[in-house]
Parts: C-alpha cells; structure tokens; sequence
C-alpha cells in the first residue's frame, strides 16, 4: 500500500470560471485530494457588494465536474471566513491559496488548527493568457480609488481645525476590490448606477462633482468625502486642497508617465480582509489642530516626493501621514493589524491602512516588489 495522500483545501467563489480558476486548481491538487469550499451567493454580495453572475448550484456543479477535484461544497459561513466551520471539521493537512487571497485571517486560522497554509503565486496555464473573473466580468472599465495620503482633511471637522490636502490614486479594475476595504467601493457602485460601465467624456472637476452630489443626496447624515468621487474619476494622481468645506479650495492633477511608474513600481497592497460590519472609525477620537497641521504637512511632503521620485522620502512622508491619521482616529489601527505590520517594519520604506482603516489593505512602500502582495495600476488618460 502506497502513502495516503495528503487532504488539501482550498476556498473561493469561482464565478465565471476560466482559465486562471483551473491552473489554481490543478496546482492546489498536486499536493493531495482536493476539498473546495464554495462561496455562496449571499457571501458573494457580502464582499463583492453585487449577486453573482453565476448562481452557487452552478458553481458547485462545474467546480465538481473537474478532474483534479476531489469533492465540493458550498461553505455553511458568510464573509472573508465562510468556510471556517467547514475548515474546523475537515481537518485538512494543508490549506492553498493563491496570493490574492492571502490574508491573515486565514493564515492565524490555520496556525490555530495546525494546518499547513500554503501561498501559491497567481500563474496561468503554459500558453494561455492570464485571467481574471473582473476581467471577465461584463468589462467594467469604472475605476477604483486609492487615497494615499491626508485622507480625512476631506471632512470639514478636521481641514477646519487645519487645511491640507488629500492624495488620490485612480485605479484600473485589475481585480475587484472587496465592499468595506477603503477602496471607494461605495462611490464606485454610486458611479455604476449613474453612468453604466465606464466614466463618460467629460471635464472631471464636473464628473466629481455630480458624483458628490448624487452619493450624498440632501438629508444625507454622513456625507461621504470628495475624495472619493475625485480620486475616482480623475485619472493619474491628485492633490486635493481643503479649507473647511466638503468641495476642495484647489484640485491638482498630475499625470506625468514618469510618476505613474514610480507608484506603480513603488506601491504595494497586502490584503487584510474587510472591515467588519461593526467597526466604528469614529470611536474614542481625538480631534486637534495639531494632529490636523501634521497631517497636512505629510501630505504636502508626499506630494514633494512624488514629484521628486524619491521612494525614501514617499515612503517616510505617507507613513506620517498615517500616524497623524491615528492621532486623530486611533480605532483605525489595533493589536492585530500591528502585529500583520511587524514582518515589514525593517523592510518596508512606509505604510498606511486604505480609507479608514480597521481592515481592508495594507498600503506597503517599496524599493522592491514584495512576495504575496498585490501590484497596482493607475489609469491613465481621461474619462
């Protein structure tokens, strides 16, 4: 009798399944008998903010079908975790993901059963091209935002206590960010809504501003930041100036090529999972000028560094920036998230938390690509 081979476990959604789903797949299976746990629909429209375009009878159905499967199931949980109680009773010797779904939930889970937890890079098979289900998905062309720096001088309580600026990175839909994550989700289904797939034609100080408006209609009792909709809808990187009102003083866009290269080279996203649903940024705050002038001026330093291409000084300005952020709002960071920060403090030229932090992504500077963490792409051109 042969060795008995080894239980291997894997999660997902798998929605319009491709090319990219079956190389992961195949991969995870050679490693043993592979378990897949399925998300549901009702995950599905927990992380992704959306259905499905494929119902979960139908996922299970072509996930089982495929040879290097050994069996199949629809997790019994819901959000970044759906499968845990299926993990819990499994037991399985190693548990695969790819690097898009490296998160540390999952990591500490399968450290706290005693499971190996195994990273696969994302390859696709020898001769295809490598796919994605946003890719596939409808081609949806809206971007997504990335504030990097002076997020919260947006709002009139903080800019009035000291003026500054918000940075703002528009993001090609390379892959499709959970809902919860600091990555202008909201704004962006706000912007599907009123628009369809794509940015239409026109001036993007406009564009921003009906979008503003629409996601913040009159009556609204939290009014969602600018930046949102100006990050979203101007291409290449922004500086936004605030002075105690919801629309900025100055909007200021930059999109030399040479500096898209340097974020894209430089910029890195370790996910963390969403925020939970109970998470309250607003808690225990500690609203000061000086918190507020820091803020500012690391915003203001990290713009210099941009424009100077300096990975040293970028790195180190957006890291002040996200410790006067916690000055201001200490419920955005915990033990937990620290502890996910501690492998890159001696490697890492700065960090942040996307939006508001509490979960989402890990925003890393680099001089170098950094393993198991996602690259970014900035949109260029116009709407």
């Amino acid at each position: 009798m042969g060795t008995p081979k080894k239980i291997v476990f894997v999660s997902g959604c798998f929605d319009l399944l491709h090319s990219g789903h079956i190389a992961f797949l195949d991969a995870a299976a050679q490693h043993g008998l592979l378990n897949v746990a399925i998300g549901s629909d009702t995950t599905i429209f927990d992380l992704k903010g959306r259905p499905p375009v494929t119902c979960e009878e139908e996922r299970l159905f072509m996930i089982q079908s495929l040879e290097c499967v050994h069996h199949a199931f629809i997790s019994r949980g819901r959000g970044i975790l759906d499968f845990k109680e299926d993990l819990e009773g499994l037991r399985p010797d190693i548990f695969v993901v790819n690097a898009d779904g490296d998160v540390p939930a999952k990591r500490h889970l399968c450290e706290s059963l005693g499971i190996q937890y195994l990273v696969l890079a994302r390859e696709p098979h020898e001769n295809l091209a490598a796919r994605s289900t946003t890719d596939l998905r409808n081609r949806i062309e809206m971007p997504y935002r990335l504030d990097l720096a002076g997020g919260w001088l947006d709002q009139p309580f903080i800019s009035k206590l000291h003026p500054g600026p918000v940075i703002t990175v528009s993001l090609e839909p390379t892959f499709e960010f959970n809902e919860r994550s600091g990555m202008a989700s909201s704004t962006r289904r706000t912007a599907i809504d009123l628009w369809g797939p794509r940015l239409p034609a026109d001036d993007p100080e406009k564009l921003s501003h009906i979008l503003f408006c629409c996601e913040n209609p009159p009556g609204s009792q939290y009014i969602s930041g600018s930046q949102d909709a100006i990050g979203l809808v101007y291409p290449g990187v922004t500086k936004s100036d605030y002075d105690g009102e919801y629309w900025p003083t100055k909007i200021s866009p930059l999109q030399d090529e040479s500096v898209v290269e340097f974020i894209e080279n430089h910029v890195f996203l370790k996910p963390l999972g969403p925020r939970t649903t109970s998470y309250d940024v607003m808690k225990d705050t500690c609203f000061t000028s000086s918190g507020a002038k820091a803020l500012s001026q690391a915003t203001e330093d990290c713009w210099e560094a941009l424009h100077r291409k300096d990975p040293i000084s970028f790195g180190n300005a957006l890291f002040r920036s996200f410790e006067a952020q916690i000055s201001l709002f200490p419920n955005m960071t915990n033990p937990e998230i620290e502890s996910i920060i501690d492998p890159f403090r001696e490697t890492a030229l700065g960090w942040k938390l996307s939006g508001a932090g509490g979960g989402g992504y890990l925003v890393l500077v680099s001089k170098e690509p950094i393993e198991h963490t996602a690259r970014i792409s900035v949109r260029r051109g116009g709407p």
